[in-house]
């Protein structure tokens, strides 16, 4: 975080004196990086982003975003891949057993935002968009009950998923450091319901195990979700 901080400083304090923001008529476009911000646990960084907008005039864009890694949510910074070894005895001798779990997530938003008038470098604005994305989850266990010390037959397989749907308000602003580049923040509001798929468990090829679908639904305010984004207007 203080690292960021650091460079975003440098960039405003490096910047043209005489940059400003560019009319919709002179760059209808703009592509921007976003670190987005989780506060519902203290303050910690999720997955980046990557976000497309079109000015349709110069108070009024459309933009659309993409995401992976991370749902938005307090759980964040969770690993894609993880593999686990375990030794038949406390030594690391004798036979051995994996459990090798892997993750998957993406999210698409689509918004729209007005900006104020603002001064010659800065363009304050507000937002709302809905976003939507599915996740998979996946354990192979091979020769492993999961236990330390453990390495027996036992061949397994956990497989499930889940799909989020969402919406937000939020208000932000672009701050030009040089000729159409721009530094940013962003803070939101938010609600997201998850609809977790059917979880199944198979072991030495035969199921095992079922847990069904459920859905949850959970709404951010208070604990505001946001981004620092660095961005080029073209």
């Amino acid at each position: 975080m203080k690292k960021l901080m650091i460079f975003v400083g440098a960039l405003t304090l490096t910047g043209s004196l005489f940059a400003q923001k560019p009319a919709s008529d002179d760059a209808r476009y703009s592509l921007e990086g976003l670190a987005n911000l989780n506060t519902t646990d203290g303050m910690s960084f999720a997955a980046p982003s990557i976000r497309l907008r079109y000015f349709a005039t110069d108070n009024i864009a459309a933009r659309v975003q993409f995401g992976f890694g991370g749902d938005g949510s307090s759980v964040v910074n969770t690993p894609s891949t993880e593999s686990y070894t375990y030794y038949a005895n406390p030594d690391g001798t004798g036979a051995t057993g994996t459990v090798d779990i892997a993750r998957s997530q993406w999210n698409l938003g689509l918004g729209a935002e007005y900006h104020l008038t603002g001064t010659d470098r800065m363009s304050p604005y507000f937002s709302a968009g809905i976003s939507f994305g599915k996740g998979s989850y996946e354990e192979n266990w091979a020769n492993s009950d999961g236990s330390a010390y453990s390495a027996v037959i036992t061949d397994a397989k956990i497989v499930g998923g889940y799909g989020t749907f969402g919406w937000g308000i939020g208000a932000g602003f672009d701050y030009y450091v040089a000729d159409n580049l721009y530094l940013g923040l962003e803070m939101n509001l938010t609600s997201t319901s998850v609809n977790n798929e059917a979880t199944t468990v198979t072991v030495m090829g035969n199921p095992a195990g079922f847990e069904p679908e459920n859905k949850m639904s959970y709404t951010n305010i208070g604990a505001a979700h946001g981004s620092v984004r660095i961005g080029w207007r073209f």
